[in-house]
């Protein structure tokens, strides 16, 4: 029997499923709505540095960064195979995708740590 990563990377398309669900709307509304109208203020940067200085933090928006990548290049993957009809080069568009996202990744390592 020939083992493929295809359930690891349908695991993390699923993880970046539910975080981006859960977080970037909050995000959307927070930093897209809510403080350009003025009904919230916009943190200075001494409180983002604050809070930046905390490791979880760093770790947390690592995790998000990443799994957001990977549920993106998953979505990309599929539905560019479907839609532009190329299947026949799915390792190649697997590779782009997925390499995409591992260094998305990497940058937001070398970034945030």
């Amino acid at each position: 029997m020939k083992r493929t990563p295809e359930p690891y990377l349908w695991l993390l398309f699923s993880g970046g499923g539910v975080v981006a669900a859960l977080l970037l709307p909050v995000l959307v509304l927070l930093f897209g709505v809510l403080m350009p109208l003025g009904v919230l203020d916009w943190p200075t940067v001494e409180h983002l540095g604050a809070l930046l200085d905390l490791l979880v933090v760093r770790l947390a928006l690592v995790v998000v960064v990443v799994l957001c990548l990977f549920h993106a290049a998953h979505r990309i993957r599929f539905t560019s195979e479907e839609l532009l009809g190329i299947a026949r080069f799915d390792l190649a568009v697997a590779v782009l995708c997925y390499g995409g996202a591992v260094a998305g990744g990497v940058i937001a390592v070398v970034l945030l740590l």
